[in-house]
C-alpha cells in the first residue's frame, strides 16, 4: 500500500493560485483528512496531482471525477460549502 503523505507537504499543495480552489482543497485537508482513512488520505493526495481546471470543474459540479476516492471527497466538499 502507498505511503500516507505528509499533511504540511499537502498544505503546500493545496496552494493552487486561485483564492477559491486554495479555500476549498485547504478546507478538506484541515477539516476532514485527519479523521480519513489512508485510501482518503491517499486519494486526496492523489487528486492534488490533477490540473487545476480539471479540480475547478469536479468541485462546481461541471463534470464528475471517474475516480471514486476523488467523487467523494469533491462531494464532502461540496456538500460543506454549497458550490
Amino acid at each position: 500500500m502507498p505511503e500516507v503523505p505528509d499533511i504540511n507537504r499537502l498544505r503546500w499543495r493545496c496552494r493552487r493560485g486561485t483564492r477559491e480552489l486554495d479555500r476549498l482543497l485547504g478546507w478538506w485537508l484541515t477539516a476532514r483528512y485527519e479523521k480519513s482513512d489512508g485510501a482518503a488520505r491517499i486519494a486526496f493526495a492523489n487528486m492534488l496531482e490533477r490540473p487545476d481546471p480539471d479540480l475547478w470543474d469536479w468541485l462546481i459540479g461541471h463534470g464528475r471525477p471517474e475516480d471514486p476516492g476523488f467523487a467523494r471527497i469533491v462531494d464532502e466538499i461540496r456538500t460543506e460549502h454549497r458550490v
